[in-house]
């Protein structure tokens, strides 16, 4: 009795521990919940939020080749030389170019927190070259970073044509410290402190437009806009030269498929004559004023026609024309023609940064452009 009772016993400690061993070798820890990325379209489509925090995320940029043929200079052509007998000759003025683009929105208790940047990598006529054309941080009105001057950005870049600067309105890219407002019923505002940047040619300062002491360049605009089109006007204070200059624009949509735009530029050169021939950093056309006027025609949703005509104090006039066509959404094929009359070709004193090797010079270029 006590041997059986002592192997029942046994039978059933064996059972309750194979059992323990057992229930321990399938038990499954809990699976950490999965995080997706989610949607976020408070600031338009593409954004996403990035997991784990409250900040939405867009990554874009544009593919884009250029072929430009022509007169040499800024305008289409190139100037190359020879290799086997060293004669100068004209040749093919080629660049291809990535832009990497990003954008970040976040909600905050003193407004909007944004970023905006975008990184260019370029291989022209067989060189590489990479920079960051844009990178700033906006709280509410408040931008800091590099931008574009709001000199141009917030008036406008003229027409849309591939070279619009032919006479040019302004020099762009520079360190900011800027405050955007908007003042209701379609007046907005900007107010910028502004570091410029330098003009060079090689190893030439053409035009010094960084600051070259603790005062800052100063720009101020104001726009109206409304279904009909936009008016806007900015003004520019250049401390480097004690010169001010302005533009005031004009956009009217004339019908749906047609828009006209003009804007005209005005600036001071009292100080330039002995230091940059008369230009600076925001009067980059020659004399004291220059025109622009062009506009757009929508033949069908995928073919455009852009025209701008320009012309300068400096007896400086340009014409750029040219057909868009965007076969499929993101990817636009443009052939553009340009043309340029330098108004003081030869003269010893002559500055342009078009560098036309005649008074007349004619040029064209093809761009292919993919947008994502």
């Amino acid at each position: 009795m006590n041997i059986k009772s002592l192997l029942l016993g046994s039978a059933a400690a064996l059972i309750a521990v194979s059992g323990a061993r057992a229930a321990d070798a399938v038990t499954v820890a809990e699976p950490e919940p999965a995080e997706y990325v989610k949607i976020c379209d408070v600031y338009g489509a593409g954004y996403f939020y990035i997991p784990g925090t409250e900040t939405c995320l867009r990554v874009g940029g544009y593919i884009r080749y250029d072929a430009g043929f022509g007169d040499p200079g800024t305008l289409d052509g190139r100037k190359t030389t020879d290799v086997m007998d060293g004669d100068s000759q004209n040749s093919w003025n080629k660049n291809a170019r990535f832009a990497l683009r990003t954008w970040t929105g976040q909600e905050t208790e003193l407004g909007t927190l944004k970023t905006y940047t975008e990184t260019r990598f370029n291989f022209k006529n067989g060189a590489s070259a990479v920079n960051l054309e844009f990178g700033w941080v906006q709280l509410g009105g408040l931008r800091v970073g590099v931008d574009e001057t709001p000199y141009d950005q917030f008036i406008g870049y003229a027409g849309n044509v591939v070279q619009d600067t032919i006479i040019p309105y302004g020099i762009k890219v520079t360190n900011v410290v800027s405050y955007y407002f908007d003042a209701g019923s379609g007046f907005s505002g900007v107010v910028s402190l502004e570091q410029g940047a330098d003009v060079t040619s090689g190893s030439t300062v053409l035009i010094a437009g960084t600051i070259d002491s603790y005062v800052p360049h100063v720009v101020g605009g104001l726009k109206y806009k409304g279904d009909w089109g936009a008016i806007t006007g900015v003004v520019a204070y250049d401390s480097n030269y004690e010169e001010v200059a302005g533009k005031v624009r004009l956009d009217v949509n004339i019908t749906k498929d047609l828009s006209l735009f003009l804007m005209g530029g005005y600036g001071t050169d009292d100080n330039f004559v002995d230091h940059a021939r008369g230009r600076g950093f925001y009067k980059p056309w020659g004399g004291n004023w220059a025109v622009w006027g062009g506009g757009t025609y929508k033949f069908d949703p995928k073919t455009a026609f852009n025209l701008q005509v320009s012309a300068d104090d400096a007896k400086n006039f340009a014409v750029a024309a040219n057909v868009a066509y965007t076969p499929v959404p993101g990817f636009t094929v443009t052939t553009e023609v340009d043309y340029y009359h330098d108004g003081k070709f030869g003269q010893a004193d002559d500055f342009n940064f078009t560098k036309a090797d005649k008074k007349n010079s004619w040029g064209g270029i093809v761009r292919f452009q993919r947008n994502f």
